[in-house]
This record gives structure tokens, C-alpha cells and sequence, in this order.
């Protein structure tokens, strides 16, 4: 595996659950609890090949980041959320995000994205 997953969340369950889920499938993680800690270390860690970005946080959203993140570097960013209603995917994507998942996240999809970006 050759890059790091950022993890930005502002819940540290989430992180938590996600985190450990992740490396147990070998991946290596980073986690952030704000959009603002997160651009920060996308800023600072060149390993980082791929955000999970919760949309919905205090102060920054999602919606906001993902082009701050867009400037500092062109890396995949995976909308995760708990709005799975009709157009969020679709308003997940007209942000910038290069795909999208829902809460309670679904471990085999999101690893099959995960594998995917690492092709590419």
C-alpha cells in the first residue's frame, strides 16, 4: 500500500470504528476531527492519497472543504454521510467529491472504492 487514507470526521467513534476497520484490511490511516486539522495535514503529509471527508461538521463542511482540499492538492476525496436522502450523492459530486457513501457505512463498498482508487 503506498498511500495513507485521511480520515475527517468530527465524531471520534467514527473515526474510531473506521479507523480500526481499515487497518485491519492493511490500510494505513490518518485522522482529523475537523475539516480545518484535516486540510492541515493534507497540506503536510504528501503520502496521503485519498480523504474520507464526513460532509456534515461544525464550522467547515464538506461542502466547503472539498475545494480547499482541491487547491492544496488534486486527491481523491470519498463523501461520507448520513444524508442519504434523493440528490445528495448528486450534491456530493457537484462539490467535488470523486464518489460517495452513507452512513452506517457499508465496509464492502467502501473497500471496493478504496481498492479501486489504488489502481488508478
Amino acid at each position: 500500500m503506498s498511500f495513507k487514507v485521511l480520515i475527517i470526521d468530527d465524531d471520534s467513534r467514527n473515526i474510531f470504528a473506521l479507523g480500526a476497520t481499515l487497518k485491519s484490511k492493511g490500510f494505513r490511516c490518518v485522522t482529523a476531527t475537523s475539516a480545518q486539522q484535516g486540510l492541515a495535514i493534507l497540506r503536510d503529509d504528501p503520502e496521503i492519497g485519498i480523504v474520507l471527508l464526513d460532509m456534515m461538521m461544525p464550522e467547515m463542511d464538506g461542502y466547503e472543504a472539498i475545494p480547499l482540499m482541491k487547491q492544496i492538492r488534486e486527491v481523491p476525496v470519498i463523501a461520507v454521510t448520513a444524508q442519504a436522502m434523493v440528490g445528495d450523492r448528486e450534491k456530493c459530486i457537484a462539490a467535488g467529491a470523486n464518489d460517495y457513501i452513507s452512513k452506517p457505512i457499508n465496509v464492502d463498498a467502501l473497500l471496493q472504492i478504496l481498492e479501486n482508487r489504488k489502481k488508478q
